[in-house]
């Protein structure tokens, strides 16, 4: 456990950021080699397959994701201000909430997959393909639920190594699991998504161990196995807006990808090794948003208005350093990283994803700002603004990908996520106003 309410505050940030950060690299990797050697053992078609299921993933895991995320705020608001007990009912309401949603998820997901990929004209070589991946993929999706859950409930503890860990371990069983499943069992893309199930169920299996070991403030007796209708009440109205906004934000990525299947199996192809770049890309963006969500939380619990506005600030800089150098090194080391998936990629396919690089990496710059404002409102309880910011996107990104196609092809198409990023922050930006203007006065008043 640590105490985000103390020290410097862009010193505890980056030390909290940073194992988050190799975590998610971590986790990268095993996305990464679920790529490459499905890439290279399978074809360019298989690959192709994978990139097609993107949108649907994030579609149902990113409410999960963000679900989780957003019950996990009142528990580091507790832990910031010394409220043992209220961060145990926390803990106890979001286990709840957990458990119904993989039931629900799971369920709907399996029901409607084929009939979800067909509506979205996935093209008739890769559907097959497609299916197979996410009928892996979902039938596993209660361990990445809960595997995502206990992540966040320790980290609004202040702890995040122990979730690198969990992610160390399921990095090397996926990579390990890929080659077996894939190359001596013969299960092909299958294979890939079950190997990338089965290692986030050890995932969970470690960190349930963790907190039995070493987390006294999350042991549950019977009696501590009670629901309360307040505690539901305010932990679905921070946690469903949070997995909503995520939800909303698929929508407009399964229009984005809807737009890009009519444009054939190249062009998707070059759409999924652009897609693994972005998430290169974001990684520290993403990383540094979650460690402000929870900084913020603390220090809201704690009273401690002033070490939230500084940390904001000086996280915000650091985010659009970075933004900038990846962009630049994306753009001129291009095809080293779309050779890191496909081997034989045509060149057809490398100079879409060229044209991808360049469309989206000169506006990271406005997904850093996002990431990192989201976050910090996040951090303050609010779920209703960041899933506004989501129908920003979710309008901008259809918008443009759909009149990106007709007038401009894969170029058109690949703009959307610029655009996107646009219609969020143009709702964040007055809102971060709004609420530091606020902080301000509290501290006045105090």
């Amino acid at each position: 456990m640590n105490d985000l309410t103390k020290g410097k505050p862009l010193t505890v940030i980056l030390q909290f950021a940073i194992p988050l950060l190799i975590g998610s690299f971590f986790q990268l990797t095993y996305n990464f080699a679920d790529s490459m050697i499905v890439g290279h053992t399978l074809g360019t078609t298989a690959f192709a397959s994978v990139g097609a299921t993107v949108g649907l993933t994030f579609l149902i895991l990113g409410f999960a994701q963000g679900l989780t995320n957003g019950l996990t705020i009142i528990s580091a608001q507790r832990f910031g201000a010394g409220d043992l007990i209220g961060l145990k009912k926390s803990f106890v309401h979001g286990l709840f909430y957990a458990a119904i949603v993989s039931l629900v998820l799971t369920t709907v997901s399996l029901l409607f997959l084929r009939p979800t990929l067909e509506l979205m004209q996935t093209p008739a070589d890769i559907i097959e393909h497609a299916h197979d991946f996410l009928l892996a993929i979902y039938g596993g999706m209660t361990f990445t639920i809960f595997y995502n859950y206990l992540s966040s409930a320790i980290r609004s503890l202040g702890d995040s190594r122990t979730p690198l860990i969990a992610l160390i371990i399921a990095c090397i069983i996926n990579i390990g699991l890929d080659f077996f499943f894939i190359l001596t069992m013969k299960w092909g893309i299958f294979g890939a998504g079950f190997a990338t199930v089965l290692a986030q169920a050890f995932s969970v299996i470690f960190l349930i161990i963790y907190i039995k070991r070493k987390i006294p403030h999350y042991h549950l007796k019977p009696g501590d196995l009670k629901l309360e209708k307040e505690e539901l009440i305010k932990h679905a109205n921070i946690g469903f807006p949070m997995g909503l906004q995520a939800s909303v934000i698929a929508i407009g990525s399964l229009t984005f990808q809807v737009m890009m299947n009519q444009l054939g199996t190249d062009a998707i192809a070059a759409q999924s090794i652009a897609l693994r770049t972005d998430q290169l890309a974001m990684l520290p963006m993403v990383n540094l948003g979650l460690a402000i969500s929870t900084f913020t939380a603390q220090n809201y619990g704690a009273k401690l208005y002033d070490r939230i506005l500084e940390g904001v600030k000086k996280t915000l800089y650091i985010s659009l350093a970075w933004s900038i150098l990846f962009a630049l090194v994306l753009i001129w080391g291009n095809r080293f990283f779309s050779g890191l998936f496909i081997a034989d990629a045509s060149e057809t396919v490398l100079d879409l994803a060229l044209a991808y690089y360049i469309i989206n990496a000169s506006c990271y710059w406005i997904v850093a700002s996002l990431f990192i404002l989201r976050s910090f409102i996040q951090g303050l309880g609010n779920g209703a603004v960041p899933m506004l910011a989501g129908f920003g996107e979710l309008i901008m990104r259809a918008l443009v990908a759909i009149v990106g196609l007709h007038y401009f092809g894969f170029n058109g198409v690949a703009a959307a996520n610029p655009a996107a990023w646009i219609g969020s922050i143009l709702v964040l930006i007055p809102s971060s106003l709004i609420y530091r203007k606020r902080l301000k006065q509290a501290m006045a008043n105090t």
